[in-house]
């Protein structure tokens, strides 16, 4: 991709420029891409996809906080605030988020605790299935379509033999306008 293509998406611009700058990097340094050829992903599971995403990008994964305080305004899938060890995370049903439907929480269900200092977020998914390690050759730019809506947050694959899992930015999520704008819109009345 031009970089000039991405003048006006000045994030996009950004992490094309980090990823440039990494690759650049390792190859002077004559090594594969992410230091040494592999690279670890956080593999998740909503409704029936399955997707994985950058280690570094999940700060832990916790089980559903028993006490998550909902937020008075806010859009149907921020389920709420929740107090962690401290501090306060918001909580997001990331499937209702992405209109797959609410999320109907079992033992299974876990929350994603976003690297964020910014943004101290949670994500609700169905299922948290471990660490996927792949060679960096299994990365393929080309993204997998899949049956939720969130194309935007995907950025390629990783694939192994028949099993594909797409590439879920997290900070692309964390940065989108609509997500940081959880609050429901109410019309003003006019006396």
């Amino acid at each position: 991709m031009n970089l000039s293509d991405l003048h006006d998406r000045p994030y996009d611009l950004l992490l094309a420029m980090e990823d440039r700058a990494r690759a650049a990097a390792t190859r002077r340094e004559g090594k594969t891409s992410q230091g040494g050829g592999e690279w670890v992903g956080v593999a998740f599971r909503l409704g029936a996809d399955r997707f994985v995403a950058d280690r570094a990008d999940v700060k832990e994964v916790l089980s559903l906080p028993e006490s998550i305080t909902r937020v008075p305004g806010a859009k149907s899938w921020l389920r709420g605030i929740a107090n962690v060890r401290g501090q306060l995370i918001t909580v997001i049903d990331i499937k209702a988020f992405l209109g797959g439907g609410i999320s109907m929480t079992d033992r299974r269900s876990r929350v994603l605790v976003v690297s964020s200092r910014d943004v101290p977020t949670g994500l609700l998914v169905d299922e948290v299935l471990g660490f996927r390690r792949f060679n960096a050759s299994d990365y393929r730019r080309e993204a997998i379509s899949p049956a939720i809506e969130c194309e935007a947050y995907i950025e390629g694959s990783y694939r192994r033999g028949a099993e594909a899992w797409p590439y879920f930015r997290l900070p692309k999520l964390l940065a989108d306008d609509f997500f940081l704008n959880a609050a429901e819109t109410t019309e003003a009345k006019v006396s």
